[in-house]
């Protein structure tokens, strides 16, 4: 699966974002590179203050990407080449702009038009005090306060209010959002927010007992990972079930031992996997994950996912130049910079490419990741667009830099990107990491994911076996089939298993020694 951040993808229309034209001048670049699939960052009508996650209408493509009769010929088009789409949906909340949410605005506390989201009166004096102290995952608190008194509830930016499950009417209309996609080709869904949907509406506080976005929150938090999410979660599969062969998978960060419970036979047919996304570079925290993950998703007969990187995370070819300590996202504003060791952090992104490119399940890649792009962590604070920084009152540089508009040329006002300027500025070292540079380098990241990809299918993709090897300390192996994959996460050369090398990370393999932050597999029969 190849992830699309569609407003830095390509810009077929010279308005300086990427577009549904750009996407689909570029769908031969993708079937070449081998992916079986697209997912697709939000494309709906939106005013655009959170890259298009508070959409306004999600029956209409925004004017900035093209249109919805572009959008049916970009998923035909996608079809011919043998590439599936999988459209974003955000059932979360929606853009202040929402229709629903300006019928809200022009009622009065108490009126049923505010009950489609999750208005509640104050605290304190006058109602002057937040109903409680849920944070923001952008930073501040989680409630807005109206000019009537009423408090209204926005987990993400004061611009998305949260809808309220628990109403028919937006259980309803999101069901009838599904089938308006299904019956024009989509083949499927990633549900943003996925554990989120329903709160405990007695607004207890969390008294700061967790954190907001991760894996080790606890499971009676009040508005992630609540059991009341399952019910609505089954009626969207059985929607989904009456189509042919389409899926949807869920962004749920939620503690391992529940990750199963969304995976049941009649819920999502995938879960993001983030474990990778927070490993150290080293092979006892690797091999735990992948031995932890295998063994989980064996046993409930689903399938695995696998995320190095994605729209919301530092890309991992800066993450593993850092000293493992580094709180990476306090690192892009903080530093200090000094301590990125860039073509260390590109080694063992070739590395981690193979990971994740040869275990059981699905692998998703991040636009660049093929192409070994680093985060942009220089931008310039004024051109930072990612409403964690405003939110954050400028302690936190936000997402930004892993959303850089691809490079595909060496020249021009956008490496290629579109005849103009792009929306965020690129670095210069992007020239020599274009695609078409990388294309005619049999050494470069992309020619290593195309074989990789090849590899992939003629010889992995028809077992989900898996077996961890012991070759030694900080050393992660493991046999897949007749491949035996071999990661020297160690400081020092280590044998190669006897065999036929089929790819190593290092372009200069040779010999039987396998270099420190090299990955390579070997074909055993």
């Amino acid at each position: 699966m190849y992830q699309v951040y569609i407003r830095s993808f390509a810009d077929g229309n010279g308005g300086g974002v990427g577009d549904i034209a750009g996407m689909k001048s570029r769908l031969g670049y993708l079937r070449d590179l081998g992916v079986d699939a697209v997912w697709i960052n939000p494309w709906y009508e939106s005013p655009m203050l959170d890259g298009g996650y508070d959409v306004s209408n999600f029956r209409e493509i925004d004017p900035l990407f093209g249109s919805t009769a572009e959008a049916t010929e970009f998923i035909e088009a996608a079809h011919e080449h043998g590439i599936r789409v999988i459209a974003d949906l955000v059932p979360n909340h929606t853009s202040a702009q929402h229709v629903w949410f300006q019928e809200a605005l022009a009622a009065k506390p108490g009126d049923p038009a505010r009950d489609r989201y999750v208005f509640h009166p104050g605290k304190g004096a006058d109602g002057a005090e937040p109903p409680s102290d849920w944070e923001s995952v952008f930073g501040g608190p989680a409630w807005t306060r109206l000019s009537d008194g009423d408090w209204y509830l926005h987990i993400f930016d004061g611009s998305q209010p949260d809808l309220n499950w628990e109403h028919p009417e937006v259980r309803a209309d999101f069901e009838e959002i599904l089938r308006f996609w299904l019956d024009r080709g989509i083949d499927g869904f990633r549900i943003d927010v996925a554990h989120g949907l329903v709160k405990d509406l007695t607004f207890p506080d969390t008294g700061g007992r967790t954190e907001l976005l991760g894996t080790k929150h606890p499971v009676d938090h009040p508005f992630w990972d609540r059991d009341g999410v399952h019910e609505i979660i089954r009626t969207w599969r059985a929607i989904l079930d009456q189509y042919d062969d389409r899926m949807m998978v869920a962004e749920a960060w939620v503690h391992r031992e529940r990750l199963p419970l969304y995976l049941r036979p009649d819920e999502y047919h995938q879960s993001f996997n983030f474990d990778l996304v927070e490993a150290k570079w080293n092979a006892e925290s690797f091999a735990e994950i992948i031995s932890t993950s295998y063994k989980a998703s064996s046993a409930i007969d689903a399938a695995s996912t696998w995320v190095l990187s994605n729209h919301d995370v530092v890309r991992h070819s800066t993450r593993y130049g850092l000293p493992a300590e580094t709180d990476v996202r306090r690192w892009l504003l903080e530093g200090p910079h000094e301590d990125l060791e860039a073509e260390l952090g590109n080694v063992r992104a070739r590395a981690a490419g193979l990971i994740s490119l040869s275990l059981p399940g699905s692998s998703y890649l991040y636009q660049g990741d093929e192409l070994g792009l680093p985060e942009v962590w220089d931008l310039p604070t004024d051109v930072l667009q990612d409403p964690v920084w405003e939110r954050s009152e400028h302690k936190a540089k936000g997402r930004d830099g892993c959303r850089v508009p691809l490079p595909w040329e060496p020249t021009g006002p956008s490496l290629g990107y579109g005849p103009g300027e792009p929306w965020l500025p690129q670095p210069a070292q992007f020239a020599q990491l274009a695609a078409s540079v990388q294309a005619a380098d049999p050494t470069s990241m992309l020619l290593l994911y195309r074989q990789a990809i090849a590899l992939r299918r003629e010889h992995l993709i028809h077992t989900e076996q898996l077996e961890m090897i012991d070759l030694g300390p900080n050393v992660l192996a493991y046999q897949r089939g007749s491949i035996t994959v071999i990661v020297n996460m160690s400081d020092k050369p280590v044998p190669v298993p006897r065999g036929n090398l089929l790819i190593s990370s290092d372009p200069g393999q040779t010999g039987s020694q396998l270099a420190p932050d090299t990955a390579a597999w070997i074909g055993t029969q």
